[in-house]
């Protein structure tokens, strides 16, 4: 079969030079031609593949990449494009019946994998890491011929890629970002962002061509339940259609500059292909997650996994119902979502507070749960439970975890505490540019009268926003308390610095440029739900607040367009 394999990849590689091959080959196969060049595919399809890029994907008799750039893999945005040394088959086998071959390419930081079966309509991929430098973006990418890709879907988003005639230079009003030519909203990649984790399968397709990246696993992302970033795009430059796998990623968060040990494995994930059909991708990716983890991958540390259960009960005697529970990095030294070195692992509790995580590689990790709204909203509080040990083959019974909340009392608070802008105008929308300029300079929330959607999900412009609220008593009479003010940020966008009164008295600074206030670009990116989580706290003298009506003003001093701070809750309490 290998043999035979070899022979038909031969004639086929002369009409490749030419045009769409007349012969197919029967089995996967590897071909090499000249130096640094070779043919991989199976029956169904063929691509060239270069020192760098691969070209010439051959699917249905058409060059599905033409004049565009191809398949490729790089660091640190487009600085650092791999560069293929040497290709072989590592791996000919069967599963189940079909066979296959495991081809690696190798460069001097890592190996790429291409793993395909016979009749397969594209191939699993997965890269194994041996020298990557601390890097903060890893991508796997093919950029496809666009009138073959007209479209692009994601989870979250649907529909026709702008055409390149309407990325006028003249319209640029930031990076990727431009005017529309009537004048009417803007034109963005970031438009096509979303959520990482929640992914089903994304790609492009149009009406006789679909080409889909569908990610199962999700461990080898870096990043929780917020993580959101690039997945398709129209190519600003040459008009190619994008289909981006962001395996590691920044686009959303402050930072995430990760050391990776030599082994590190992002995948394995199939890339797939069809005739543009999304019913066929959504059953295709049904039946990929219900194979993960994928049983024919030869990896001894790849198959060692465990189970980790629990329960997570507030201190107050409340089931943590709905929590979002993270499985990171043991004894954290960064957040959540900026973790990115290993495996990460998410889930969401149910209304019982219970929570599972299946198939969790083998390490100790640390568990952090947060308030993801619904039952437990108020819960301004997390979880941090380190030292989950994980051993193959068992189950970590971790039992009930005390998650302790505060028993102070609340005097009012704005918002559901979940991390996300979600409640709040415009909150949430679809992803879309400058929504934030839509939300007000002044704006003034009366507690117990104006609803959550009275406030905007994001102040960028100089103002007042205040809040009013109403104290029953005589602070000067009540017994000594501390008044303390908590500000839960969705997402903070820097260039933007704001003054934090009660009363009348300064009680604090939400300064731009400061530790806690580092810029992620949420609000310049079309996010409107999230960017990297951040919370403040403001302490202040019990004798500020008074008898009756009383004011908290977040007065913005310094602003930038499309710049400042996306809201998630605000609460005070003493």
């Amino acid at each position: 079969m290998r043999s035979l394999a070899v022979s038909l990849a031969a004639s086929l590689l002369a009409n490749v030079a030419n045009a769409s091959p007349t012969k197919k080959a029967t089995a996967p196969f590897l071909t090499s031609i000249g130096n640094q060049t070779w043919v991989i595919g199976n029956d169904v399809w063929n691509m060239t593949q270069g020192p760098q890029f691969g070209v010439k994907l051959y699917y249905k008799d058409h060059d599905c990449v033409g004049d565009a750039w191809g398949h490729y893999v790089s660091y640190n945005g487009a600085a650092d494009n791999l560069v293929w040394t040497s290709a072989s088959i590592v791996k000919n086998g069967k599963y189940k019946g079909v066979p296959f071959i495991d081809i690696q390419f190798t460069s001097d930081v890592g190996d790429m994998h291409w793993v395909i079966f016979e009749g397969q309509h594209g191939a699993y991929q997965y890269f194994v890491n041996h020298n990557l430098p601390t890097l903060g973006e890893f991508r796997t990418l093919w950029r496809l011929d666009n009138t073959t890709f007209p479209k692009g879907r994601t989870v979250d988003k649907d529909g026709t890629l702008p055409p390149l005639s309407d990325y006028i230079a003249a319209n640029k009003v930031q990076d990727e970002t431009w005017l529309a030519p009537d004048g009417k909203g803007y034109i963005t990649k970031y438009d096509w962002a979303s959520w990482v984790r929640e992914q089903d399968y994304y790609g492009v397709y149009g009406d006789e061509f679909g080409s889909w990246y569908i990610n199962p696993g999700k461990d080898y992302y870096n990043g929780n339940q917020l993580k959101q970033e690039l997945m398709v795009h129209r190519e600003s430059s040459t008009g190619d259609a994008v289909q981006l796998n962001m395996v590691h990623g920044t686009h959303f968060m402050v930072s995430s500059a990760d050391v990776f040990p030599d082994g590190k494995m992002w995948g394995p994930w199939l890339w797939y292909l069809n005739d543009g059909s999304k019913p066929d991708a959504a059953a295709r990716a049904k039946e990929e997650f219900a194979a993960w983890p994928y049983a024919w991958l030869d990896d001894e540390a790849y198959h060692a996994r465990g189970k980790v259960s629990g329960r997570l009960v507030l201190s107050d005697g409340r089931p943590a119902a709905g929590a979002a529970v993270f499985l990171g990095d043991d004894e954290p030294t960064k957040t959540a979502l900026d973790m990115g070195s290993t495996y990460y692992y998410t889930t969401y509790a149910d209304e019982r507070g219970n929570f599972e995580f299946a198939d969790v590689r083998a390490a100790t990790y640390g568990l952090q749960a947060w308030s993801h709204g619904g039952e437990i909203a108020d819960v301004s509080t997390s979880l941090l439970h380190n030292g989950v040990a994980v051993a193959t083959g068992k189950t970590t019974r971790l039992g009930t975890l005390a998650w302790a909340v505060s028993n102070r009392t609340r005097l009012f608070q704005v918002g559901d505490f979940d991390r996300y802008s979600y409640g709040f105008l415009y909150g949430g929308a679809p992803r879309q540019h400058a929504l934030v300029a839509s939300c007000p300079a002044d704006l003034v929330y009366r507690v117990g009268t104006s609803k959550t959607a009275d406030w905007c999900f994001g102040q960028t412009y100089q103002g007042n926003w205040t809040i009013e609220f109403e104290v029953a008593e005589d602070p000067a009479a009540a017994p000594a308390r501390q008044p303390n003010l908590i500000v839960s940020l969705a997402g903070y966008s820097s260039g933007a610095s704001s003054t934090v009164w009660a009363n009348g008295h300064v009680i604090g600074n939400m300064t731009s440029g400061s530790p806690e206030l580092q810029n992620d670009p949420c609000l310049y990116r079309s996010a409107t739900a999230a960017g990297e989580w951040r919370l403040l706290e403001f302490q202040f003298d019990q004798s500020v607040l008074q008898k009756g009506l009383n004011t908290v003003t977040f007065q913005m001093t310094r602003n930038t367009t499309w710049h400042g701070f996306m809201w998630d809750s605000i609460i005070l309490e003493w």
